[in-house]
């Protein structure tokens, strides 16, 4: 569990505007963040607050400015706490102003929580941003006893306005590989200057074209079609499947709850209903087969529009996971599948639940969109 509560006060950055909380906690904002400069540029003043929000939380309570006690009753463990979201976009703050806050943060919650993890950088651009990965990685750069434990970052694959889902499916899978350079390159940079820092890509998913405008628009634009989640879900799967093999620690789908006005298009819930949708179901399928201590061995496809991952499980059952990155219907051979079963979710099943079936002959149907893990027998 990774809490992070992201937005810092407004009453800490400089700024001659000033932005309201509206009475309505239910009221989404989107200009509350004003000014890059914050009143106290050492970050000693942000590091406090959330030292305070850490006791919170886990102390019982916290004592403000000014030696006033305000109790909580609270004392959660925890394990990890990710600092700032995306500061590239909210407030603009570049690496080194970043890495300032970042200490001073780590130092005050240490103190309330000293079992505690940190993420740091939770950049939503990464592929724009190398410098700020040379800067914060450097240990040169940081305080002394400061921790490193783990870097974070973002992808969201994101079609054309006027592309159509016969496009969309082209267009996602390949910014997906286009990210995945980038995952290669900032690894070797986090090789070089931090190799003990972990990585957590805790942000994965896609944002329609109509979502691009939230902020700007209250309108939910057309209705999301089906196959979409469907493709979202599939193009989430082999995300999980090549990060895996290059050693990602974390891979985050985003986002559980997204509602017209904030992110429709990266929900995995309905928001009227709360039903699943497919980018659930295929983070479900994905949970119920692979697991800590499975052992990645080599795979291929003969088809570039199917996807193959494999593993030996730690109970020594060899198991693979098919991805269809089209809409249409492709047949799969693979000698020793009868008797096998097959977990899957395609187009034709929609939003529904994953279907466990057992199989009887060494050819399969890969349904489109498909995400389908197979357990030989």
């Amino acid at each position: 569990m990774v809490l992070n509560f992201s937005t810092i006060p407004q009453w800490m950055f400089k700024s001659d505007s000033v932005s309201s909380v509206p009475e309505d906690s239910n009221q989404v904002v989107w200009d509350y963040e004003q000014g890059t400069q914050l009143v106290d540029p050492s970050g000693k003043q942000v590091g406090e607050y959330y030292g305070r929000l850490v006791s919170w939380y886990s102390r019982g309570g916290f004592k403000d400015e000014l030696g006033q006690e305000h109790p909580s009753g609270h004392s959660y463990r925890i394990p990890y706490w990710e600092i700032l979201n995306e500061p590239e976009f909210e407030h603009g703050i570049a690496a080194p102003a970043y890495t300032a806050i970042y200490d001073a943060v780590v130092r005050s919650v240490r103190e309330v929580s000293p079992a505690t993890k940190f993420v740091g950088a939770s950049l939503a651009t990464p592929r724009k941003s190398p410098e700020f990965f040379e800067f914060f990685l450097n240990p040169k750069n940081h305080q002394k006893g400061i921790p490193l434990d783990y870097i974070s970052y973002h992808f969201y694959a994101e079609p054309r306005a006027d592309e159509g889902m016969d496009v969309q499916q082209h267009t996602l899978f390949a910014q997906a590989d286009g990210f995945l350079n980038s995952v290669r390159y900032i690894e070797a940079i986090r090789m070089r200057l931090s190799p003990q820092t972990k990585t957590m890509i805790n942000e994965v998913g896609t944002i329609s074209a109509e979502g691009a405008n939230q902020g700007t628009t209250d309108r939910p634009g057309e209705p999301i079609p089906q196959s979409y989640w469907n493709l979202s879900g599939a193009l989430y799967a082999y995300l999980f499947g090549e990060l895996s093999g290059m050693g990602i620690d974390v891979v985050g789908e985003s986002q559980l709850v997204g509602y017209p006005g904030q992110f429709p298009s990266v929900t995995m819930l309905d928001w009227n209903t709360g039903e699943p949708n497919a980018r659930y179901w295929a983070l479900k399928v994905l949970l119920n087969n692979f697991h800590p201590g499975d052992r990645i061995v080599s795979s291929k496809s003969d088809s570039p529009f199917v996807y193959a991952f494999a593993v030996i499980t730690a109970a020594g059952r060899r198991r693979c996971l098919l991805i269809n990155k089209r809409s249409r219907e492709m047949e799969v051979s693979l000698a020793g599948l009868r008797g096998g079963s097959e977990e899957s979710i395609d187009l034709d099943r929609g939003n529904q639940p994953p279907v466990l079936q057992t199989l009887d002959s060494d050819k399969i149907r890969l349904g489109g969109f498909s995400v389908a893990v197979i357990t030989l027998p």
